[in-house]
């Protein structure tokens, strides 16, 4: 595993999975927790998001308080536009947001720190995302705001043609509710 983190966000970190081939195929590790100590990661959960089309919309997805969340996303099948959004406060990169390209042709995870908020648009069909996450799922403190809020102008490159309802009714940022 080789870690490298982004230059905006403190502790977002893209993660090279070394993958080893032969004739039945490929192998490769996506979690350590010896290579995560630096992160001070402890597995809560482990989620599963079946993306059946592609240019479906997922976020913007965070927990808050004391249920605020890691998590390493590995896509398993697919390929994903990701947008982390730094929603601490105290960081230096307080709303700061970098894009990634994320498929499983190209064996690379994605670790966000707690205090982040993640959104992703599928760009293939039958996508499927495997998340580590560091904390439960706590429906009380979970939140989130549209995809293409205006306060952040993202530049997504395929307009969406799946969300949720919950998704799309989600109110504009305010960073007085994070």
């Amino acid at each position: 595993m080789k870690f490298k983190r982004f230059k905006k966000i403190k502790d977002l970190t893209l993660i090279n999975n070394e993958s080893f081939k032969d004739d039945r195929g490929a192998f490769s590790r996506i979690f350590c927790l010896k290579e995560f100590k630096k992160f001070k990661f402890n597995v809560a959960q482990g989620n599963l998001s079946f993306n059946e089309k592609k240019y479906t919309m997922r976020g913007f997805h965070y927990q808050k308080g004391k249920s605020s969340e890691k998590k390493i996303l590995t896509p398993i099948k697919g390929k994903i536009f990701n947008v982390v959004i730094d929603l601490r406060k105290k960081s230096n990169s307080f709303l700061k947001y970098e894009k990634v390209i994320l498929s499983s042709s190209n064996y690379q995870s994605l670790y966000v720190p707690e205090g982040c908020a993640n959104a992703y648009l599928t760009i293939e069909n039958d996508t499927i995302i495997h998340y580590y996450m560091g904390n439960f799922y706590n429906k009380n403190s979970y939140s989130g705001f549209r995809y293409n809020d205006k306060f952040f102008k993202i530049d997504w490159p395929f307009k969406p043609k799946v969300i949720s309802q919950k998704d799309n009714e989600y109110e504009d940022f305010n960073s007085k509710r994070i």
